[in-house]
């Protein structure tokens, strides 16, 4: 046997099978919370900033198209059936096009080089702040 093999054998064989079953019902009932619990609530309206500074807030129910002007160009917002998207961005990277569609509360997408961003609120957001 190997050292790390010596190490693990002692504290093994003091591991009975309820014990295996305590340990298997803990983590089946962390990964089936971690879902339901840490979630954000549905979404009732688009936060815009620019710069740091809230450039529009709308609601999520009407379907619309918002330019957002940042120091690299026109960002570009789309707003759909409950969700919200950055649809287009002139940053290199386009991070903030890929992070999709958002619609619950708390998600956010961050457009960095062009100082712009969107965050959904409303609902229960699934933290108690943010930094960043």
């Amino acid at each position: 046997m190997t050292l790390a093999a010596d190490m693990t054998v002692p504290w093994l064989r003091l591991i009975r099978p309820g014990d295996w079953l305590v340990i298997l019902a803990a983590a089946s009932a962390v990964g089936v919370s971690f879902p339901l619990l840490w979630q954000g609530g549905q979404g009732e309206r688009a936060i815009i900033r620019q710069e740091g500074r809230v450039f529009l807030e709308v609601a999520l129910d009407k379907a619309r198209t918002i330019p957002v002007p940042g120091p690299l160009g026109t960002t570009v917002i789309e707003i759909a059936a409950g969700r919200a998207r950055v649809a287009s961005d002139p940053g290199p990277r386009q991070y903030c096009v890929r992070q999709g569609w958002l619609s619950r509360a708390g998600e956010i997408a961050i457009c960095a080089p062009n100082r712009v961003s969107l965050a959904i609120g409303g609902g229960q957001s699934p933290y108690d702040s943010l930094n960043y």
